[in-house]
């Protein structure tokens, strides 16, 4: 096996630890999700995806929120929504993962909720967006500002919801994440 494939096999494989805490945080968005969905998009869901993203990975962004999505789809229904779902959080999560490589952004909680209150608004842009080819191109703008006071109320609760949860989550990614690098240094 040459460098190219083991390096290409390194990224893509995950441990045991890696993977209990990637289910650990799948469980936490689907039980999140379910326990909000009362609230019409009022869940912590994106603000945990953000959160993962900035103190872990983008790839492991990007894993949680496809479980995550498909999980609670399982149990919320499945349609052309899940495909939109799906790319919304990749592109949010790719956005994301670009960010958090500039240092005010990466070093300041509240630069980070508020981004968390725009990807709220971004992501019912994305959604029509994304929607639009399936109800039709003419369906996109009204669509889309019918949805306006929603992405609102999304992006008041990633705002609060960043907010309550950065501390708790960052802390917890970050020692785990130092604790595993000192037991692979030794």
């Amino acid at each position: 096996m040459n460098n190219s494939s083991r390096t290409i096999y390194s990224a893509f494989s995950l441990g045991v630890k890696e993977l209990s805490l990637l289910s650990m945080l799948v469980a936490l968005c689907v039980v999140s999700r379910t326990f909000f969905q009362f609230i019409v998009n009022v869940q912590p869901v994106t603000a945990i995806l953000l959160i993962i993203t900035i103190y872990w990975g983008t790839y492991q962004g990007l894993l949680v929120s496809l479980l995550s999505i498909l999980i609670t789809n399982f149990y919320m229904g499945m349609g052309v929504w899940t495909i939109a779902q799906v790319s919304t959080y990749f592109i949010i999560i790719l956005l994301t993962g670009l960010l958090k490589k500039v240092p005010k952004f990466r070093q300041s909680i509240l630069i980070q909720a508020l981004y968390a209150g725009l990807t709220g608004l971004l992501f019912g842009f994305f959604i029509s967006a994304i929607q639009a080819p399936f109800l039709g191109i003419s369906a996109f703008l009204p669509y889309y500002l019918a949805g306006i006071p929603v992405d609102t109320m999304h992006a008041v609760g990633n705002v609060v919801f960043y907010l309550l949860l950065a501390p708790v989550l960052k802390k917890l990614l970050t020692q785990t994440i130092q604790r595993w690098h000192k037991l692979h240094s030794k």
